[in-house]
């Protein structure tokens, strides 16, 4: 009879079976989309556009004129909120509601539960699971705090040297 080491490893198969995440589409309505890939999607893409948008109009508005610029201004911001829009609906399909939610981004400061209400874990009614975030999306979402702390100190580091340059020049004069 073989005795049995109660101290070896099992040989079961404890671990989970390969969860299947549903697929990002950042064009449409439909899906999905957690917190931080909200946060560097909406981060990447309007810097995106907005450096295209800047491009274009330093570089037609030269020859084209004022209204083919501005044209091509409206356009680029008319393609950001669209693509915010779409954005947000697919965050509040996330935590599992409605869509419509996505219009308490026109009302100020209430747009940051798509930011902070975690989403659904496992499967809900508008698809499966999120896929885990990568690096690349993650540093995007990065750059929001780092832009805030970095405009805060510019707001108050360059008017402060303004007038230290101010008060400077007039010391020297009265020299």
């Amino acid at each position: 009879m073989e005795t049995r080491n109660p101290y070896t490893t099992p040989k079961a198969n404890v671990t989970d079976p390969d969860e299947e995440y549903g697929e990002i589409k950042v064009f449409s309505a439909s899906g999905r989309l957690g917190r931080v890939r909200y946060i560097g999607y909406s981060v990447g893409l309007t810097m995106l556009i907005s450096i295209l948008v800047g491009f274009l109009t330093a570089a037609i508005g030269a020859f084209a004129g004022t209204g083919v610029a501005l044209s091509i201004m409206v356009a680029g911001y008319g393609a950001i909120i669209v693509l915010s829009a779409l954005l947000t609906i697919q965050r509040a399909h996330d935590f599992n509601t409605s869509g419509w939610l996505a219009l308490l981004v026109i009302v100020p400061l209430v747009n940051l539960i798509f930011w902070f209400i975690p989403g659904t874990d496992g499967e809900n009614r508008f698809g499966r699971k999120t896929p885990p975030n990568g690096i690349g999306v993650i540093l995007l979402a990065c750059i929001i705090p780092l832009v805030f702390v970095i405009g805060i100190l510019a707001a108050i580091a360059i008017p402060a040297y303004q007038d230290y340059a101010q008060r400077a020049k007039a010391a020297q004069v009265q020299k």
